[in-house]
C-alpha cells in the first residue's frame, strides 16, 4: 500500500532540517526548492540520479541515490514522502519508529504557501500548462509570484521559485484528495474528467471533491463552462463569484474562432470585448487553457489585453509535447499525457504541425486500474489520432500488478491491428519504431511513467538505422 496524506498529522510552525524521500519528482523537487530558498537545511533520496536532483544538489541539498534507513539523518526534524512511496520505505519506516513528523509532500506545501494568497490549479488534464499560463502571464504584468509546478516552465528552466509578491500559484493535485488541504484563494478547475476512481471509489465521489475544493476558495472560482464533468460539479457549487470559461455561448471568457494550422490562435470574448491571441505552443486544447488562465487573471483585476498578451508568451514545459531530437528528418517528442483525453488532446496537436509526415505513438499505459478501466478507449483515441502505434507494458507506479493487466489489454482492442504493435522489450520497441519511421515523421512517447527513458534508446535505433 502507498502512502496517503494524513490531515490528523499537525504540521510543525518550522520545519527545520528536512528530508525529502523520492525529493526527485517534480512536485518534490519544487517543495525542496523552496525550503531551500527559506533557508533549510535539505537532504533526500530518490531511487535514480535526474536533473531535478542534480539542480538541488548545486543549491545545497545532500542527496542519496536509492532508498535506505542510513540514507536519513540523525539530526533531521521533518520528513517529506510522496504518494508513490510503499509503506515498506526504510526511510519511512525509520521515521515513524524516531516519532518524527512525517508529511505527505501536500502537507508540506501547505505549510510553505501558508498565509499568502493562493492560486490552486486543479483538473483531470490541462493543470501544468494551465499553472504554466498563470505564472507566465503574471510575469509579464510585471508581478513577481512564487510558485510550484507539475513541469519545468520552458523560458524560467525551473518547476519552483519563491518570489516577493503575494501571490502564490500552485498546481493543485486532485489524485489523492490533497488539494483540499490547501487554503485557496483563487481555485481553477481545468476540467472534471474521470481519473483516480481507485482513490475515491465513485465518480460522485470524485466530483463531489471538486465541489469542496471551489466552495473553499476564499476570493472567487473559474471553471470550464464545456466539460462535462465540470458542468455537473458547477451546478453543485454554492460560491457567490464563479467565472465560466471555454466555447459555450454563455461562458465568462468565450473562446471561438480557433485556427490550429501550426501554433494555436484565437479569439476571447469578455465583457462585450475581442481579443485576439496566437499561442508559441499548439494545440486546441492550449486555447482553451489560455482561457482559463485570462479568467483567473482579468477576476485577479489585471488588465485583459496586457493578460492576454503575457499568456502568450508561454512556450510549454517539459514533458508536454517536447522535442528531444531529430534524425534523419525523424523527430522524436514526449509528453506526460496518460488518460484518453491527454492522449487524444496531444496527439491532436502533434496533427496540425506534423505536415505530410506521419505519427507514430510510443504509449505507456499508467496504473493497472486506468488500463483496465480504460483500455478500449486508450485504443480508439490512439487508433484515430496516430498513423502507427507501439504499446509498451504497463508502468505500474503505486499499484501491485493485476493478472492478465498489461499493455496487450490496449493493444488488442485496435480495429486495425496492423497498425499497432505490443512490444514490453524496451530495446526491441525502439528498434520496431526506427524500421517504420520514414523522413517527416513525429515520433511521441506517451505517459507520466518513466517512458521518457526510451527516448535515447529511439534516438540511438534511429542513428542505427540511418547508418545501416
Amino acid at each position: 500500500m502507498t502512502i496517503k496524506p494524513d490531515p490528523s498529522i499537525a504540521i510543525p510552525a518550522d520545519l527545520g532540517a528536512v528530508h525529502f524521500v523520492g525529493i526527485g519528482g517534480s512536485g518534490m523537487s519544487g517543495i525542496a526548492r523552496l525550503a531551500l530558498g527559506a533557508g533549510h537545511r535539505v537532504t533526500g533520496s530518490d531511487v535514480r540520479d535526474s536533473a531535478n536532483v542534480a539542480a538541488l544538489r548545486d543549491l545545497g541539498a545532500t542527496i542519496a541515490i536509492g532508498h535506505a534507513a542510513e540514507n536519513l539523518p540523525d539530526d533531521v526534524d521533518t520528513v517529506v514522502v510522496t504518494g508513490a512511496l510503499w509503506q515498506d520505505n526504510p526511510e519511512y519506516q525509520l521515521a515513524l519508529s524516531r516519532g518524527l513528523p512525517v508529511l505527505h509532500r501536500s502537507q508540506a506545501l501547505a505549510s510553505v504557501i501558508s498565509g499568502q494568497r493562493l492560486v490552486s490549479v486543479a483538473g483531470a488534464h490541462g493543470k501544468t500548462t494551465s499553472t504554466g499560463m498563470i505564472i507566465t502571464g503574471l510575469l509579464a504584468l510585471g508581478e513577481d509570484p512564487s510558485f510550484v509546478n507539475g513541469g519545468v516552465i520552458e523560458e524560467l528552466g525551473v518547476s519552483a521559485a519563491s518570489g516577493s509578491g503575494e501571490l502564490f500559484v500552485v498546481e493543485a493535485d486532485e489524485s489523492d484528495g490533497s488539494f483540499l488541504l490547501y487554503d485557496t484563494s483563487v481555485a481553477l478547475i481545468t476540467n472534471v474528467d474521470p481519473d483516480h476512481l481507485d482513490h475515491y471509489g465513485s465518480l460522485d465521489a470524485f466530483e463531489q471533491a471538486f465541489v469542496d475544493f471551489a466552495d473553499r476558495a476564499n476570493e472567487f472560482v473559474v471553471i470550464s463552462s464545456d466539460d462535462a464533468g465540470a458542468t455537473r460539479v458547477r451546478e453543485r457549487l454554492s460560491h457567490e463569484r464563479v467565472l465560466t470559461f471555454g466555447e459555450a455561448a454563455d461562458a465568462t471568457v468565450r473562446v471561438r474562432s480557433i485556427e490550429t494550422d501550426g501554433p494555436v490562435s484565437f479569439a476571447v470574448d469578455h465583457e462585450g470585448v475581442t481579443y485576439r491571441a496566437r499561442l508559441r505552443i499548439p494545440g486546441r486544447h492550449n486555447a482553451i487553457n489560455a482561457a482559463g488562465a485570462f479568467a483567473v487573471l482579468v477576476g485577479l483585476g489585471f488588465d485583459p489585453a496586457a493578460s492576454l498578451e503575457g499568456i502568450s508568451r508561454f512556450a510549454g514545459t517539459g514533458r508536454r509535447f517536447e522535442l528531444h531530437g531529430v534524425v534523419d528528418g525523424v523527430s522524436v517528442y514526449d509528453d506526460y499525457a496518460h488518460h484518453p483525453t491527454e492522449v487524444a488532446a496531444a496527439l491532436s496537436a502533434a496533427r496540425t504541425v506534423v505536415g505530410d509526415g506521419r505519427i507514430i505513438a510510443v504509449h505507456q499505459p499508467h496504473l493497472y486500474s486506468r488500463t483496465r478501466l480504460f483500455a478500449k478507449e486508450f485504443a480508439e483515441v490512439l487508433e484515430q489520432y496516430a498513423d502507427e502505434t507501439v504499446v509498451l507494458d504497463v508502468y505500474g507506479a503505486r499499484e501491485d500488478p493485476e493478472p492478465g493487466v498489461t499493455g496487450a489489454l490496449v493493444s488488442e482492442r485496435f480495429e486495425h491491428p496492423d497498425r499497432v504493435a505490443f512490444i514490453a522489450d524496451w530495446q526491441q520497441a525502439a528498434d520496431h519504431t526506427a524500421r517504420i519511421a520514414r523522413p517527416g515523421d513525429f515520433v511521441i512517447t506517451l505517459g507520466c511513467g518513466d517512458v521518457y527513458r526510451i527516448v535515447p534508446q529511439l534516438l540511438g535505433s534511429l542513428e542505427r538505422e540511418r547508418d545501416a
